[in-house]
């Protein structure tokens, strides 16, 4: 980002928020925070009303506002992309909005840019599976998240029959393996759990705050729910058309890749109680993959297919 575009992007980042320390600013946009502070006086320079309160941070001068800002073609282009995902990625409480918005988009584009981009919205497909669809609107996790609130449940688990209701504090959403997850500290458990969004049944916004979580952090919470401290790896080679399938089921588990001719080598991590669950999905793969390590799961692999061909020949 040139420095044009960054003093831009700065006004309208102290536009949206209340106040920002120069440390935020700098994280932000990957700068020193000496840089930071030459940008500030620059625009200053400019005539833009920057207030700075010493140990608070900057802001605004109350009541200015940002003129309307072109987009660049490469902006709407990632718009698009973001509004196609979106629409994908979603359901029909967050499609609706990004339609809006993109349509609020389109009308400011100059005419020349408008075509393009509809043109590119034309030709573009996200062929990748939609999460399944649930009982609570998304939008309704989000403005909980939004507004810090604690949320109350009704959660039917996989391995249950009836719902049950809890008292959630929503700390994170995430999507991956195909669905929507809150990750929240359940007061029922009282423990982080993980939420499948499409298994809410009820969702209810209280108007109690969250309180404070200081030592959480979601990178590293979702790094150890991924590949926990009790786990297993496992190496497996398979022809390189079903690495595609590898990464689809075992997503972010995998920590290393190797391709080498036609045929891919992969390790991946497994709960140390899953040698079983994995056996039996290595078995889905026939023929095609080959168990490398460790020496337990292909053993497993062998006894589960020797008992499923026992089976089929019965008469």
């Amino acid at each position: 980002m040139n420095r044009t575009d960054r003093l831009v992007a700065m006004v309208m980042l102290l536009q949206s928020r209340r106040v920002i320390t120069a440390a935020q600013l700098a994280g932000h946009f990957e700068i020193t925070e000496r840089t930071v502070y030459r940008d500030l006086a620059a625009l200053g320079e400019g005539g833009v009303p920057i207030v700075g309160e010493p140990g608070v941070g900057y802001s605004l001068m109350s009541g200015y506002c940002l003129p309307p800002v072109m987009f660049s073609p490469e902006e709407a282009f990632a718009f698009v992309t973001g509004g196609l995902l979106v629409e994908r990625m979603t359901d029909a409480s967050m499609r609706d909005a990004i339609r809006s918005a993109m349509g609020k988009v389109t009308a400011v584009l100059p005419s020349g840019l408008q075509g393009r981009v509809d043109r590119l919205r034309k030709t573009m497909v996200i062929g990748a599976r939609a999460p399944t669809k649930g009982s609570v609107p998304l939008t309704t996790v989000q403005r909980a998240m939004a507004e810090g609130c604690v949320l109350r449940l009704n959660y039917l688990g996989a391995a249950r029959g009836a719902p049950t209701e809890r008292l959630v504090e929503p700390l994170g959403l995430v999507f991956y393996m195909d669905h929507w997850h809150l990750i929240a500290w359940c007061r029922l458990r009282g423990d982080m759990r993980d939420f499948r969004v499409d298994r809410i049944v009820r969702c209810e916004t209280l108007p109690e705050p969250i309180p404070p979580h200081p030592g959480f952090n979601l990178q590293e919470h979702l790094a150890r729910c991924v590949v926990p401290e009790r786990c297993e790896f496992a190496v497996i080679e398979v022809p390189e058309y079903l690495l595609e399938t590898v990464r689809r089921f075992w997503g972010p588990t995998i920590v290393e890749e190797q391709i080498t001719g036609r045929r891919a080598q992969v390790r991946f991590a497994f709960r140390a109680e899953g040698l079983d669950y994995t056996a039996r999905w290595l078995l889905s793969l026939g023929t095609d993959a080959d168990i490398l390590f460790p020496e337990a799961l292909r053993v497993r692999v062998g006894d589960l297919a020797l008992a499923t061909a026992k089976h089929h020949q019965k008469k």
